[in-house]
């Protein structure tokens, strides 16, 4: 999978305009109800509008040509009652249909988090976080406005525009074709302009995903800029970023502005044609005065429903780009999947085989091949090798956070691949050197380990890995509450918390991943002791540079070229005097 980065547009795949908007609208059918009503409502909207020129047809034709006061105020306080109901509906139909949208945008966009929370680490490692952010929230919403436009624009509008096209035409033919000759012409405008319009709405969204993940990795790294004194380097890169975020959007909204253009050169076109040729013909039998002024009203009521439908098209144009980005990752299909029909996993006892195991993350990057070893349940066994030898790669695949290639690995005896992912994972307990701390208190953080776990057992976990005695030193003690990713707290203290949270979920197979490496030498002696009894009687895979952390395990394997090139105790290899050998000397020598 290509890797994209903050300055690069992505490749979005999109299908066609028709099924996104397809897709989009069926999200609104969970709502047929309210959606019922607010089109019985349009209805009535329409029928108050349509009516309104006919009123002021009969009043001037009728009863102000026969003043007729009576049936003059008669009609005006019809029209008074009739309209002031359809001020109502009018507020009734906005407060519906906004509620029905926010709905539909929580349902999209819980969906759209659901999906990307089962898609595999392949996914998250070809972007910027910034990038996900951008679908999950600013594309989201950029779909409020579509959702409810559709139902309060789109259909009573074509509605209104239908019947005053059918009454105009039953009233005066001639005053009907002079009133729409300038349709066809705004039909090819149209059509022009949203060619263009779509492809550059889309480039606009692309680099405003640009700009949210550079701003998002710059935040997370502002440590590093600062401490290089970056901050004007990194100022360029943004405005460079903000420069083409600007043009996108200029570019994009030329065109978007043109579609009211190209409707008011047609309605003045219209207009003129209408009163041109009424004017000729007011003066014959075949058309009334209060006839010419209702045709006056009705091309208004014609055009304008017209300008409503072309922004809401435009608005499509505008923001169907987004409904491509959400749908296209829920589209991505996970790398990592159960299978229709997996098992759960029962209570394991920890054994764990690779049977001629070989894995590459691409066709390009083979790392592990033809790899097999056997764990006995309760034995710690420590990985030791070059950076890019396969160490994180082999616990990572006991997890299955990757499909291997060949091969087979099993759990107790069970294929990982034939048990569902939820039950393999609920009995691993998982440590790395990046371990992150949520906002949130101290005691929420080690809870995250075993959600139902009580305030005995949080304080147990702590004690164990010598974590107790610096949370009680703190303001709120173990309801003090930590700011995002642990700031404040030392690198030292953020690991102990993390041990406690990976020993109260009392895991069966336990990975530490370069568990101790951002630990000061004073905290490790006093954490030592607790990863000893988090590691009793639970199978364990140890990753670690520093040798001095594994020479307990059972069994040290030597990873590197694909393969476990040595095991054995540390006794058994330094007697070898092999690779394992070498390492240790060099670590050795380098320590002294």
């Amino acid at each position: 999978m290509a890797i994209n980065t903050v300055k690069e547009d992505e490749n979005l795949e999109t299908g066609s305009r028709k099924a996104t908007l397809l897709r989009l609208f069926r999200y609104l059918l969970a709502y047929k109800k309210k959606i019922t009503f607010v089109l019985l409502i349009m209805f009535c909207c329409v029928t108050i509008t349509l009516i309104n020129p006919l009123i002021v047809e009969k009043a001037i034709d009728v009863y102000i040509k026969n003043k007729d006061r009576n049936g003059l105020l008669q009609l005006g306080t019809f029209a008074a009652i009739i309209n002031i109901m359809l001020v109502l509906f009018i507020k009734l139909r906005m407060y519906i249909m906004a509620e029905v949208s926010n709905k539909v945008l929580l349902t999209i966009r819980e969906e759209l988090y659901s999906h990307i929370q089962t898609l595999s680490f392949h996914f998250f490692d070809s972007r910027p976080t910034g990038k996900i952010l951008a679908r999950i929230i600013g594309d989201v919403n950029s779909l409020k406005e579509v959702l409810s436009n559709s139902v309060t624009t789109l259909i009573p509008d074509f509605i209104t525009i239908s019947s005053v096209v059918i009454i105009m035409f039953i009233k005066n033919w001639r005053l009907a074709l002079a009133a729409l000759s300038s349709l066809p012409l705004m039909i090819i405008g149209v059509w022009v302009i949203q060619k263009k319009a779509h492809t550059r709405w889309q480039i606009f969204r692309k680099k405003g995903s640009n700009v949210n993940a550079f701003v998002h990795e710059d935040i997370s790294g502002m440590y590093i800029i600062q401490s290089f004194g970056a901050e004007e380097e990194t100022q360029e890169n943004f405005e460079q970023l903000l420069g083409e975020y600007r043009e996108s959007f200029i570019d994009a909204v030329k065109f978007a502005d043109a579609f009211g253009s190209v409707i008011d050169f047609c309605w003045g076109i219209g207009t003129l044609a209408l009163y041109y040729v009424g004017v000729k013909m007011i003066g014959s039998d075949r058309v009334a005065v209060g006839t010419l002024i209702a045709f006056g009203t009705y091309i208004s009521m014609f055009w304008h429903p017209v300008l409503n439908l072309s922004n809401f098209y435009n608005q499509l144009i505008t923001n169907i780009a987004g409904a491509e980005r959400i749908f296209e990752i829920m589209d991505t299909k996970a790398d990592i999947t159960d299978d229709s029909d997996v098992m759960n996993l029962p209570p394991i006892k920890g054994e764990v085989e690779f049977k001629k195991v070989s894995f590459e993350y691409d066709e390009n990057s083979k790392v592990l091949e033809n790899v097999s070893f056997c764990v006995k349940t309760g034995e710690t066994i420590a990985l030791v090798g070059p950076t890019g030898a396969g160490k994180s790669t082999i616990v990572n695949l006991i997890s299955r956070f990757y499909d291997i290639q060949k091969g087979i690995i099993t759990v107790d005896g069970y294929d990982v691949k034939k048990i569902s992912i939820e039950s393999l994972r609920n009995q691993m307990g998982i440590m790395t050197q990046d371990n992150f701390l949520f906002s949130g208190s101290v005691k929420d953080n080690i809870r995250y380990g075993k959600l139902d776990a009580t305030e005995e057992e949080v304080i147990k976990a702590a004690k164990a890995v010598n974590a107790h005695e610096f949370i009680m030193e703190m303001e709120n003690g173990y309801d003090t509450i930590l700011k995002e990713r642990g700031a404040g707290l030392s690198v030292g203290q953020k690991q102990l918390l993390a041990f406690a949270r990976t020993m109260i979920s009392e895991p069966k197979i336990l990975i530490l991943d370069e568990a101790t490496s951002s630990i000061d030498t004073h905290t490790e002696l006093l954490v030592q002791e607790g990863i000893e009894t988090l590691l009793k009687g639970r199978t364990s895979f140890v990753i670690a540079h520093r040798l001095s952390t594994i020479q307990n395990a059972d069994r040290i394997f030597v990873i590197d070229n694909g393969g476990i090139m040595e095991q054995g105790s540390e006794k058994e290899l330094l007697e070898q005097k092999g690779v394992y050998y070498e390492l240790y000397m060099a670590q050795f020598a380098n320590a002294v």
